[in-house]
């Protein structure tokens, strides 16, 4: 949600801002903004809608500056205007900010009566204004800004340019990332390290409370920290391999088209940086995880959820470890009890989640250990989190989650194999079994993308309606819920989840001939009843897509000969650990192409935001 770019250099730096915020698109906007310090003073760019709006602004009337800060905007107070585009500026100080300051009404109020004039509906603008009567007092920027964030509450990453100070940004942070960069002539901020592609590979990450003063002297320059308390603090330096290759659309329309052709290898990669296939063994991140559980509690958003409900079927049935999933935005709302022997499990693709955040936050205050399961390994949660595992799905652009999806199920399979076989739940036939299957995985998802147009030609018919239902069983009733998420993330039609076994329990009254029904079925323990939901929706005149393996396909057949309105799609073989992987291909698939007839905007869906830094 929304994006930061600050950049300190020796030339003309508006070029490289656009740049930066174009990188930062996938974070989800609908407004952008850039400025500079020019002849000592404070000139800016702002466009409402898409950054091409605000290229043309700078082509037409070209900035000047070699310091400055740029922002793409995701609104939550105010609407989508320029007016409440960022930065926002007066004659004494520029800001950018991600977050919400959640006091800003009381603020703002006080401050109309100390003369100040707002010009925007914005909670930002509070901070400006704040900083800038805190300068007129006489304090420095950094006294000034220091005191400024004593008086806010709520989660924020800012950075500042300053009237006459043209070699000086500040940043700080509380609740949302901030990374800075350094070369030898060169200074920059950024939202993430994706933002800072190319120009960096030293990288130091602000961590909570932190405030950042940045300066460019000759060409020497100089990061200083303090953190919550005021003390001036060291902050590690790590190195980023993040390349501009690693987040371009290559020859890919899209980027979400990319990213699901990406997954065999980001499979792959993952289950080699957990398991050893030939000997059928755990590598290091996996037997850190040597103290027994008496139960897990996995806690999630949105996406990540869904792999946390398909976990959860995993870890009871195979595992017999008892498992609770919970909502991160719901969890501390209410009253967990903490007995010291839970596994609690955070998955989460950016690191960044603030609802995920604070629930980590809660269970550490309760001295229960904390395994994260990431993407960005140097993100917040993984910080935080007293065991990690990270994904190895490189950077995802596309706003709804694939690769970063399925390499989330790869860990969830080989976390509970690993307890499974310590427990002694599955016999050593079955533990083969499962190695051999998982060896297998990478190559199964190729064949099934080489086989793509079928899902093209099902989006023919897709795309016309306006309703859709999904539905599974055992552990493919999430990866139903996750379809069901997708087509409406990316192609704007309303689809809905369900468990098979609740078809009758109300869902059914919606079918009819024009409401299409997506069903998956592999031939496991629950097809039959699945088998005989699917019956009960062709004999009400429903178009029915069945998604199934070559035994299954072929019962289906003898089982609905008469019926008209059934297309079967025949997947690769699978079991219960490779079979929600399987299945979220095709539903990935099937929404794209949907949403790419409908001419909607795939990689970034309107409203939506990848990394969610705001309750």
């Amino acid at each position: 949600m929304c994006g930061i770019i600050g950049i300190i250099s020796q030339s003309n730096v508006s070029i490289r801002l656009l740049e930066g915020l174009k990188r930062l698109e996938y974070r989800g906007y609908d407004s952008a903004g850039i400025a500079t310090i020019t002849d000592g003073g404070i000139d800016r760019r702002r466009a409402e809608g898409k950054l091409e709006k605000l290229i043309d602004v700078v082509n037409d009337h070209p900035l000047e500056g070699h310091i400055g800060i740029g922002h793409t905007r995701w609104a939550t107070h105010g609407g989508v205007t320029k007016s409440n585009a960022h930065p926002m500026a007066n004659e004494t100080v520029a800001v950018v900010h991600n977050g919400i300051i959640e006091n800003f009404a009381s603020l703002k109020e006080n401050l109309i009566k100390r003369g100040a004039v707002f010009t925007s509906d914005t909670d930002t603008e509070v901070v400006m204004h704040i900083v800038t009567f805190h300068m007129q007092e006489g304090l420095t920027p950094f006294k000034a800004v220091q005191k400024a964030l004593s008086q806010i509450k709520g989660a924020f990453a800012l950075a500042f340019l300053f009237k006459n100070h043209d070699n000086m940004l500040i940043a700080a942070r509380r609740g949302s990332p901030l990374v800075l960069g350094m070369t030898e002539s060169e200074l920059f901020i950024g939202s993430d390290a994706i933002a800072l592609a190319s120009w960096v590979k030293t990288l130091c990450y602000l961590e909570e409370g932190d405030i950042a003063t940045l300066t460019l002297n000759d060409t020497t320059p100089e990061i200083i920290i303090s953190d919550a308390d005021g003390e001036i603090v060291q902050r590690p330096l790590r190195q980023t391999n993040i390349t501009v290759d690693a987040i371009s659309k290559g020859a890919f329309t899209h980027y979400m088209l990319k990213e699901i052709f990406e997954q065999p290898l980001t499979i792959s990669d993952t289950l080699q940086s957990l398991i050893s296939i030939e000997d059928e063994s755990f590598h290091s991140p996996l037997l850190a995880l040597n103290k027994p559980f008496s139960k897990i509690r996995i806690i999630a958003c949105g996406t990540s959820y869904y792999a946390g409900m398909v976990a959860k079927y995993w870890f009871e049935k195979l595992a017999h470890i008892h498992v609770d999933v919970e909502i991160a935005s719901e969890f501390r709302y209410r009253t967990p009890v903490f007995d010291g022997q839970t596994l609690n499990l955070f998955i989460t693709q950016s690191g960044e989640t603030i609802d995920t955040m604070a629930a980590l936050t809660l269970v550490k205050q309760n001295n229960e250990t904390c395994l994260s399961i990431v993407n960005v390994s140097e993100s917040s949660i993984a910080r935080a989190s007293d065991f990690v595992i990270h994904t190895m799905a490189g950077p995802e652009i596309g706003v709804a989650s694939t690769k970063a999806f399925t390499a989330q199920l790869v860990v969830l399979a080989a976390i509970c194999l690993k307890f499974a076989k310590e427990r002694c739940t599955i016999s050593e036939t079955e533990w083969t079994q499962y190695f051999q299957s998982f060896a297998k995985l990478p190559g199964c998802i190729s064949e099934l993308l080489r086989n793509d147009g079928i899902y093209h030609q099902l989006a023919t018919h897709l795309c016309q309606v306006h309703h859709a239902l999904y539905l599974g069983r055992g552990v493919n009733f999430p990866i139903a819920l996750e379809g069901a998420l997708k087509l409406k993330e990316i192609s704007y039609i309303h689809a809905e989840g369900y468990p098979a076994g609740e078809l009758k329990h109300g869902p059914i009254a919606l079918i009819d001939p024009k409401m299409p029904v997506i069903v998956l079925a592999p031939h496991d323990e629950w097809f039959e009843k699945t088998l005989s939901n699917v019956q009960e929706v062709l004999a009400r005149g429903a178009k029915v897509i069945i998604f199934s393996d070559e035994k299954g396909t072929k019962q289906i057949i003898e089982q609905t000969k008469t019926m008209k309105c059934l297309e079967i799609v025949t997947l690769p073989e699978s079991n219960i650990l490779t079979a929600p992987i399987l299945f979220t291909l095709p539903i990935q698939l099937l929404a794209y192409y949907t949403a790419h007839m409908k001419g909607t905007d795939v990689d970034q869906p309107r409203n939506l935001a990848k990394s969610v830094t705001v309750e």
